[in-house]
């Protein structure tokens, strides 16, 4: 079954019990849905209001753009949990198997697919919610802020679990220098957009 049918009750169980899946891929993708989704939801309270009809074009943009990613991260919940069943059978190879090495390189270089594109998707997602912190309804204002934290933590988590795999691939070094500047670009936005947001409602 689908981890995306699971209440939010059960998923929360079947992550704190001792069971392979889910693990922290899919607790980084989740998060980084629900960022999209507050961003989504900031920018469908905006739309529509006089005040803020200047920019309804750029609010609209930016409503579509997380309803995508929103889909496209929970898309990774399962795509990460489908991925480490055949990680866990290539690390219960028999180490002396002429096999093994090349059957754990492969599962590990899908294991790493799913935490790269919660990066990915997250580094896309920082654009929009800065467009959202400029654009958007004063009202729901630390619901963006909101978003921008969670998109952060999303990321780094995500990020972590590429790096647990890293050293077991021989291309770990390319890898590291594809996604590590979508995280130097990404997360100094998210939490600017953040700050910025917290320091407004301190004002």
């Amino acid at each position: 079954m689908s981890l995306l049918e699971q209440s939010l009750f059960d998923f929360s169980h079947h992550l704190a019990a001792k069971e392979p899946v889910p693990g922290g891929g899919g607790a980084a993708a989740l998060i980084g849905a629900l960022a999209a989704a507050l961003g989504s939801m900031a920018g469908n309270y905006t739309v529509g209001k006089k005040a803020y009809a200047a920019h309804e074009p750029e609010v609209k943009a930016a409503v579509e753009a997380c309803d995508g990613l929103r889909m496209r991260l929970l898309a990774l919940v399962d795509a990460d949990a489908q991925a480490f069943e055949p990680l866990s059978r290539a690390y219960a190879l028999p180490k002396e198997d002429p096999g093994t090495k090349a059957a754990l390189e492969a599962a590990t270089r899908n294991a790493v697919q799913a935490p790269i594109g919660i990066v990915q998707c997250c580094a896309e997602l920082a654009p929009v919610l800065e467009t959202l912190r400029a654009f958007g309804s004063k009202l729901m204002q630390s619901d963006v802020g909101c978003a921008a934290y969670a998109a952060a933590a999303a990321m780094e988590c995500a990020w972590l679990n590429v790096l647990v795999n890293l050293r077991a691939l021989p291309e770990g070094k390319q890898l590291d220098e594809q996604v590590r500047p979508m995280l130097d670009a990404a997360l100094p936005k998210l939490r600017a957009v953040a700050e910025a947001v917290r320091e407004n409602l301190k004002n």
